[in-house]
C-alpha cells in the first residue's frame, strides 16, 4: 500500500473516531434521571462510555502521530530501532510506531 493510501486510511479512521467521540460526549452531557435505580444504571453506562472515549482518544493521538511521521518522511520506521516496520504490520496497525520486535519488548 502506498503512503497516500495509508494516509487516507488513517484520516478515515480518525474521522470515524472523532465523530464517535462527539456522540459519546453528547451522551455523557445528557441530564441524568432522578430515579435512583435508573441513575445507577445510567452511571454504569456512563463509565463504559468514558472508558471507551479514553481508548478512542488515545487512538486519535496515535493516528495524529502517524500522520506526523508521514509528513516528516519517517512513517514506517520503528521509533526504537530505526528498522522498517513491515507492510503487513502497517496493514493491520496503520498507526504502528514500533516494529514487531520492539513492540514485543515493550509490551
Amino acid at each position: 500500500m502506498e503512503i497516500a493510501q495509508r494516509r487516507d486510511v488513517l484520516l478515515k479512521r480518525r474521522a470515524e473516531l472523532v465523530g464517535h467521540l462527539e456522540r459519546v460526549e453528547n451522551e455523557l452531557d445528557q441530564t441524568p434521571t432522578k430515579d435512583a435505580e435508573d441513575f445507577s444504571t445510567e452511571r454504569q453506562g456512563d463509565e463504559v462510555l468514558e472508558a471507551l472515549g479514553h481508548a478512542e482518544l488515545n487512538e486519535v493521538r496515535r493516528i495524529d502521530a502517524a500522520l506526523g511521521r508521514i509528513d516528516a518522511g519517517t512513517y514506517g520506521e520503528c521509533l526504537d530501532c530505526g528498522n522498517e516496520i513491515s507492510a503487513a504490520r502497517l496493514d493491520i496497525l496503520p498507526d504502528a510506531a514500533l516494529c514487531k520486535t520492539c513492540a514485543a519488548k515493550s509490551g
